[in-house]
C-alpha cells in the first residue's frame, strides 16, 4: 500500500482538473459522478491504509522526492501516515464523499455546478495534503490551500456583494493567523535545524519544560490555530462563512478546515506539552470561545447561524481538551463532531431546500411530517451534540469535561454550563423548525417536500455514525477499553511520558461528573421544551424590542461592530490619509509639480522658436553685442 499512498490526494486533484476544464462541456451527472467517485476511491485507499496502520502499528513514511535544498535547509516532499493522520484521512474522504453525494442533489439547478465540484475536489486535495505532510512546510501548503478554497467556496455566489464580503473576511482573518504559523515555522528551523516532524519532535523531547523558545513557537502556532479554527479573537469569519452553499458549510465546519488547528496542535503535542503556559492560554481561550459562541447561538433565528456558532463553541471545547492535556479527548471530539455537525448542516440544507431557500426559523414550524427523514436524522444529530448518552457526543464531551475537572474546577463548571447551553439552543432549533404550526407562506407550504435520495442517504449514514461513533471511546468506568485511545497512544506517547494523559479519577467521581453533565443537558432540553413547544414561544421580529441580554446575544455582542470601530475604521482613515496626503499631495504633487514646472518653463522658452529668420538674425546680433559687452566688462 505504501507505493500508492500518493493516490489518496492525487485523485481529488484529478477531479479538480477534469471538472474544472470540462465544467461547461460535461453533463452535470457526469461531473457529479467524477467528483464524488474519485473521493470515494480515495476513501477506499484510506480505509486500506488505516487497517495497515492498525495491524502493524508502524507509521508509513513516503518520500516522493527531494523538494529543495537551501544552505542547511533540506526539504522533502514527503508523507507521514500514522495513527493520527490515518483517522483524519477517513474523516476527510469519508465525510467528504457523503457531502459530495449530497451536493449532486442540492446544487443540481445551479449554473456553476461544474465549477462547484471542481472547488470541492480541490478543497479535499489540500486538506489531505495538510494532514499527510511529514513536515511543517507541506502542512503549510495544505493549510494555505484550504484557505484559498474556502475563499472560493464561501464567495461562490459572488454576484451577491455580502457573500463576496464574507469570503474576503474569511480570507483576511485567516491570513492574520497564517502569519503566526509561518513565523513559527521559521523559528522551528532556527531552533532545531529542520522542519521535519521526526527531527523536530525527537530533539524537542530532550528539552526542558518551560523553555522560552518553545513557548514562543507554540504561542505562534496557536495564533495560526485561532485563525483556522475560529477561536477568540479570530472567530467572526466562521458564522459569516454561511454565505456559501450549505454543502460548503458542512465541509468547512465538520470534516476539514476548522479542525486543522486542532490537528496541528495534536500533531505537535510534544512541543505544547513542553510549554505549560501555552496550554493554559489554549484552555482559557478555548473555554471562553465555547461559552461566548454558545451565548450567541441562544437567540439566533437563522438556522445556519445557530449551527455556525455551535461549531465555534464545539471547537472551543476541543481547544479546552488540548489545553488541559486531553489530546485523545480533543481528537475524539473532532471525530464525533465531524459526524453530527456534518449531519446537522446537511439536514439544515435539506430544510432550506424544502422551504424554497428560507433560513429563518420564525417562518418554519410543523415540518416534522413533511420532511420525516430530515427530522429524524437531525433529531439524532441534536441528541448527539447535546451530550445525551449513548450518542456519540456524550462520550467525547464527557472525556474533555473529566480532564477539565482534574485541571480546574472553574473550567469544568463553565464547561458544564456551556453543555447545558448547547442542549438548549439545539433543541430550540428543533422545536422551532419541526414542531408547532407552519409559519411560512402558503406558497412555501404548498411546495414543502422531502429531499431526494442523493441528499437523504448521506443524512441516514451520518445519523448512524452519530449514534454508534462514540462507542470507539467508551471509558473503562462504563466497561469499555477506549479503543481510540489505545490506537492513538503511540502518537501521544512522548507527551504522556512527561505528564501522563490518563486521568486518575475514581469511578464514583466519574459517575457523578457524567450525571452532572447529562443532567445539565436534560434540564436545558426541558426548558427549551417548556418555552418553545408547550409555551409556543416564537422569537420576535428584528424590529421589535428585546430584553437587554437577549439583544446583546442576538446582535452577537456587537463584536463585528467593535472590530469595525477598533480596526477597520482606523485602517480606512489611515488609507484615506495615505491616499489624499501622501499619494495625492506628496508623491503626485511632486511628480505633477515637476511636470507643470517643465511645461510652464517651456511656454517661455518656446517663444524663442518662432520660425522667423529675421527674428533669429536679430537675436543673434543681440547675442553678439551681449558677448562683446561682457568681454569689454572683463577687460576693464
Amino acid at each position: 500500500m505504501d507505493k500508492y499512498i500518493w493516490l489518496i490526494p492525487l485523485l481529488p486533484l484529478a477531479g479538480f482538473v477534469i471538472n474544472g476544464l470540462g465544467r461547461n462541456a460535461l453533463p452535470k451527472n457526469l461531473i457529479g459522478a467524477i467528483g464524488s467517485l474519485l473521493v470515494l476511491v480515495s476513501f477506499g485507499l484510506s480505509v486500506t491504509t488505516f487497517f495497515q496502520i492498525k495491524s502493524s502499528g508502524v507509521p508509513i513514511n513516503v518520500e516522493l522526492y527531494n523538494w529543495f535544498t537551501v544552505g542547511n535547509l533540506n526539504v522533502s516532499f514527503a508523507f507521514l501516515i500514522d495513527q493520527l493522520s490515518a483517522i483524519m484521512l477517513l474523516i476527510i474522504t469519508g465525510v467528504g464523499f457523503l457531502i459530495h453525494l449530497y451536493s449532486i442533489g442540492y446544487m443540481h439547478h445551479d449554473k456553476g455546478f461544474g465549477k462547484f465540484f471542481a472547488y470541492l475536489n480541490l478543497f479535499v486535495f489540500f486538506m489531505l495534503l495538510l494532514v499527510m505532510g511529514s513536515n511543517y512546510l507541506v502542512m503549510f501548503i495544505g493549510w494555505e490551500g484550504v484557505g484559498l478554497c474556502s475563499y472560493l467556496l464561501i464567495g461562490f455566489w459572488f454576484n451577491n456583494p455580502s457573500y463576496a464580503d464574507a469570503a474576503k473576511k474569511a480570507f483576511v482573518m485567516n491570513r492574520i493567523g497564517d502569519l503566526g504559523f509561518l513565523i513559527a515555522v521559521f523559528l522551528i528551523f532556527n531552533t532545531f535545524g529542520s522542519i521535519s516532524f521526526a527531527d523536530v519532535f525527537s530533539k524537542a523531547a530532550a528539552m526542558q519544560s518551560g523553555d522560552s523558545t518553545i513557548l514562543l513557537i507554540t504561542l505562534l502556532l496557536f495564533v495560526g490555530a485561532t485563525g483556522k479554527s475560529a477561536q477568540i479573537p479570530l472567530f467572526t469569519w466562521l458564522p459569516d462563512a454561511m454565505a456559501g452553499p450549505t454543502p460548503v458549510s458542512a465541509l468547512i465546519h465538520a470534516a476539514t478546515m476548522v479542525t486543522a488547528g486542532i490537528y496541528m496542535i495534536a500533531r505537535s503535542n510534544i512541543l505544547f506539552t513542553l510549554a505549560p503556559v501555552t496550554l493554559e492560554v489554549i484552555s482559557i481561550v478555548g473555554m471562553a470561545t465555547a461559552a461566548f459562541a454558545a451565548l450567541i447561538a441562544l437567540t439566533q433565528t437563522d438556522i445556519k447561524k445557530v449551527l455556525a456558532y455551535s461549531t465555534v463553541s464545539q471547537l472551543g471545547y476541543m481547544f479546552l481538551g488540548l489545553g488541559v492535556g486531553a489530546y485523545t479527548g480533543a481528537f475524539f471530539h473532532v471525530l464525533t463532531h465531524a459526524f453530527f455537525k456534518a449531519l446537522l448542516f446537511l439536514g439544515a440544507g435539506s430544510v432550506i431546500h424544502g422551504m424554497s431557500n428560507e433560513q429563518d426559523m420564525r417562518k418554519m414550524g410543523g415540518l416534522r411530517g413533511k420532511l420525516p427523514v430530515t427530522f429524524y436524522t437531525m433529531l439524532i444529530g441534536t441528541i448527539a451534540i447535546a451530550g445525551i448518552p449513548p450518542f456519540a457526543g456524550f462520550f467525547s464531551k464527557d472525556e474533555i469535561l473529566a480532564h477539565a475537572f482534574e485541571h480546574s474546577t472553574t473550567l469544568y463548571v463553565l464547561g458544564v454550563i456551556t453543555a447545558g447551553l448547547t442542549s438548549f439552543y439545539m433543541f430550540r432549533m428543533m422545536f422551532l423548525t419541526f414542531y408547532g404550526k407552519f409559519r411560512g407562506t402558503h406558497e412555501q407550504e404548498h411546495h414543502l417536500h422531502e429531499s431526494p435520495a442523493t441528499m437523504t442517504i448521506p443524512l441516514i449514514v451520518l445519523a448512524i455514525l452519530s449514534i454508534v461513533g462514540g462507542f470507539i471511546g467508551v471509558p473503562e468506568v462504563l466497561g469499555g477499553h477506549h479503543e481510540l485511545g489505545a490506537f492513538l497512544a503511540p502518537v501521544f506517547e512522548p507527551s504522556a511520558k512527561l505528564t501522563g494523559e490518563a486521568h486518575h479519577l475514581s469511578h464514583n467521581i466519574e459517575y457523578i461528573l457524567m450525571g452532572v453533565s447529562v443532567g445539565a443537558a436534560l434540564i436545558a432540553l426541558l426548558y427549551a421544551y417548556t418555552k418553545y413547544l408547550s409555551g409556543k414561544h416564537v422569537p420576535v421580529a428584528d424590529n421589535e424590542e428585546r430584553h437587554v441580554l437577549a439583544k446583546l446575544s442576538y446582535h452577537k455582542f456587537y463584536v463585528d461592530e467593535l472590530y469595525d470601530f477598533l480596526v477597520r475604521r482606523p485602517l480606512d482613515a489611515l488609507s484615506v490619509f495615505f491616499y489624499k496626503v501622501v499619494d495625492l499631495l506628496g508623491i503626485d504633487g511632486l511628480v505633477n509639480g515637476l511636470g507643470k514646472g517643465s511645461v510652464e518653463a517651456s511656454k517661455g522658452l518656446r517663444l524663442l522658436q518662432t520660425g522667423n529668420v529675421g527674428f533669429y538674425i536679430f537675436m543673434m546680433v543681440i547675442g553678439i553685442v551681449a558677448v562683446l559687452l561682457y568681454g569689454y566688462t572683463l577687460i576693464n
